[in-house]
């Protein structure tokens, strides 16, 4: 039977009565994971979606309307920036923040002179597959473990109305991306949402309190930045890190919109829009910004790849940051329904990776694929953490820095005839 999901390519320009929508899925999609991170840096999360906001439109603008990827907030920056903002403050990381992102963009200088054919050097298929999907695999404990952007199904306090709610917003995404037909088929993410919002409701679940407390015009909270060289040096550990997820988003990206995002509109565009925001972010107090898997899995779910979504998206976002009640009513979303859609969205992340070993043709076979793939999975998975000074490896972050160091190792061993293929 023919699929009756419409594609809507990059450059595509979506019906007027489905941009809105479309976007607000978008909104909704990087919203719980995005203001997370200033309320663990304890900051005001207004400035942080005005931030992100403008990221994304930088980001479209530099990379020529070619890559869709909505700017979110950076979780790597976490355990650098809440040392530095416990000893010195949080101005003291925004210098921080500016000085990776500068570096960043000189990365993207060196990736425009000397090209991208060192990607398939320090990140071979093999090893590039297992991080795409480690990316949403090392996210989906998320989904149920609570906080911000998951339920609490696998705390004491879970009730019977929590799983409802959970299953009902997940098996809505789930009918909705395999069923609907037209219009709905475009927006089975927000449909969901809506849906388990409506329940997490009905169970009583949703407190209107602070959307009814909420000014209605809000002005984010700007700040300066204040630089000093300890600061710096521990945080610039975290380039390595933010540099691999961000190449491993825009393969992800690649794989699901048919197109070769690395080269065109290029890695140097993409990776100097990412980082130019982030230092932008840092300069007025922010926090670094980062592409982000929960709007790819958004794409890869509804087949909506246009840069005019995601802009809207972007515009959204600011618009948040200046009106309260929106941004409260947002808020109120409970974790259950945010939960049952990232375990689907997070999901689809995961099997990317997957896909993109199998269109690679990954030849499982020779010792050297089996190895990098097995053992990047574990780092990443096992639960393993590595101190360096004031930077704690886990979970993907680990995964990333392993699979550059294994990657490198295995040609060293190549070059040296060292190894039987």
């Amino acid at each position: 039977m023919k699929n009756s999901k419409k594609i809507y390519q990059v450059e595509d320009r979506v019906p007027f009565k489905l941009l809105l929508p479309l976007s607000i899925q978008h909104t909704f999609a990087m919203f719980g994971a995005s203001v997370l991170v200033p309320i663990l840096f304890k900051i005001n999360p207004g400035i942080v979606l005005f931030m992100n906001g403008i990221g994304t439109l930088l980001f479209i603008l530099i990379t020529k309307k070619k890559a869709p990827a909505y700017l979110g907030s950076s979780f790597a920056f976490l355990a650098p920036g809440t040392a530095i903002i416990a000893k010195d403050g949080f101005e003291y990381a925004q210098g921080a923040f500016i000085v990776v992102g500068l570096l960043g963009c000189l990365l993207a200088y060196f990736i425009y002179k000397f090209g991208i054919g060192w990607i398939d050097l320090v990140l071979p298929p093999a090893a590039m597959g297992a991080v795409v999907a480690l990316i949403g695999f090392e996210l989906a404990g998320n989904t149920v473990t609570g906080g911000s952007i998951g339920a609490n199904l696998m705390t004491n306090t879970a009730t019977t109305s929590d799983f409802f709610v959970f299953a009902i917003t997940l098996f809505t995404a789930i009918i909705g991306s395999v069923a609907f037909k037209g219009f709905f088929s475009t927006i089975p993410i927000l449909i969901a949402i809506i849906v388990g919002y409506i329940s997490a409701i009905f169970f009583g679940m949703v407190d209107f309190t602070p959307v009814i407390d909420a000014k209605i015009f809000t002005i984010p909270n700007f700040s300066s930045p204040k630089f000093s060289a300890e600061a710096i040096l521990s945080m610039i550990p975290v380039i390595l890190v933010i540099t691999s997820e961000h190449v491993s988003h825009q393969v992800v990206t690649s794989n699901i919109i048919g197109r070769n995002l690395l080269e065109d509109p290029g890695l140097h565009r993409s990776i100097f829009a990412d980082n130019f925001s982030s230092a932008l972010s840092g300069l007025v107090g922010g926090v670094p910004t980062t592409t982000y898997g929960e709007n790819i899995g958004v794409m890869a779910i509804t087949g909506v790849y246009s840069v005019q979504v995601i802009g809207a998206a972007s515009i959204i976002s600011i618009i948040m940051a200046f009106f309260g009640p929106l941004a409260a009513l947002i808020q109120t979303i409970p974790g259950n329904v945010i939960g049952g859609v990232t375990f689907l969205l997070y999901g689809m992340i995961g099997t990317s990776g997957i896909r993109l070993l199998v269109d690679q043709k990954v030849d499982y076979s020779k010792s050297v694929n089996l190895i990098l793939t097995s053992v990047i999975f574990i780092a990443g998975l096992s639960g393993l953490k590595i101190k360096l000074a004031s930077i704690e490896l886990s979970g993907m972050v680990l995964a990333s820095v392993v699979a550059v160091l294994l990657s490198l190792f295995m040609t060293i061993l190549r070059k040296l005839n060292l190894i039987n293929e």
